[in-house]
């Protein structure tokens, strides 16, 4: 009888925090705000093909330099081609960008942190000098640095963005893994023989989620940041592909002119991606964080 209590009241504490961490979301504004931003650019990024009105790289000289019109929302650039087009395009590529460099790192710089916390010692060391060696470099410097070695490509700024996006992942997780190692259940769990990799994935990685969540949801934010630089410099999608910061890179010389809608559409979806996924990620960290839950 009591066998059977006990995975009954720990299936009903589970069920109690996912029912008070989708109570805290739903009261909280950021969440509300950030989460239908970033759901807005997902259905943009998935449909552009269908929402967009005119081909975003087709060039018609005719119309070239036109300010926002009924015909072109965000009026058209020095080729003539539709500004909102190529926002709505863009997105494909700078939301791709973040979600695939950040898986990247997020699978990378989790598995040497769990690696590095639960085994300790020249295995720890060893990979921790690694990380280091990283940090030791300005995330955007190294990110530049590795995609002008790679060549200027899109894959390329996806490798390079996730490589300086492990740092973050192995420091934050070897934390939360030091933290719980040592805990009574786990040591329990080496006392009845549960293997290491059995530990570390039925009982250490759980505690960890919480952390990797907020961290994955505001390196997205730093990744389609980092995306835009580098197309501004000319080492991420090539022309005539669409991109949010190529297209602030072209539109630059017109400024001057006071031709000022082709630099307005990119840019302000840049902010407003950038901004949501912070806010999402300032709600999630609100709702899963214990002592934030607790004050709440």
């Amino acid at each position: 009888m009591a066998g059977t209590t006990v995975p009954l009241t720990l299936g009903r504490a589970r069920n109690e925090r996912v029912a008070s961490t989708i109570y805290l979301l739903r009261r909280n504004p950021r969440m509300i705000v950030g989460g239908l931003i970033v759901l807005a650019w997902l259905f943009v990024a998935a449909f552009a093909p269908i929402i967009a009105p005119f081909d975003p790289i087709k060039v018609n000289v005719i119309d070239s330099l036109q300010s926002p019109n009924a015909t072109h929302w965000l009026g058209t650039d020095d080729l003539g081609r539709d500004v909102f087009s190529r926002v709505l395009w863009g997105s494909r590529i700078s939301l791709s960008v973040g979600l695939i460099s950040v898986s990247i790192g997020l699978l990378v710089g989790t598995s040497l942190g769990l690696a590095a916390g639960y085994l300790g010692g020249k295995f720890d060391l060893i990979i921790m000098r690694g990380i280091d060696a990283l940090l030791a470099f300005p995330a955007l410097i190294l990110a530049i640095a590795i995609t002008s070695a790679l060549g200027p490509q899109i894959q390329n700024a996806m490798i390079a963005i996730g490589i300086v996006a492990i740092p973050a992942y192995a420091r934050l997780t070897r934390g939360q893994v030091l933290a719980v190692r040592a805990r009574e259940f786990i040591v329990a769990a080496r006392t009845i023989g549960c293997s290491p990799l059995r530990i570390v994935m039925r009982h250490i990685f759980p505690n960890v989620m919480n952390a990797l969540i907020v961290q994955a949801t505001l390196s997205t934010a730093f990744a389609i940041l980092a995306e835009a630089a580098l197309s501004f410099l000319g080492l991420g999608p090539q022309p005539p592909f669409p991109s949010w910061g190529q297209d602030i890179n072209y539109s630059q010389r017109y400024l001057p002119n006071l031709k000022w809608w082709m630099s307005v559409g990119p840019g302000l979806a840049i902010f407003s991606a950038v901004f949501a996924f912070n806010f999402l990620s300032d709600a999630l960290r609100d709702a899963l964080d214990p002592r934030l839950r607790r004050s709440a």
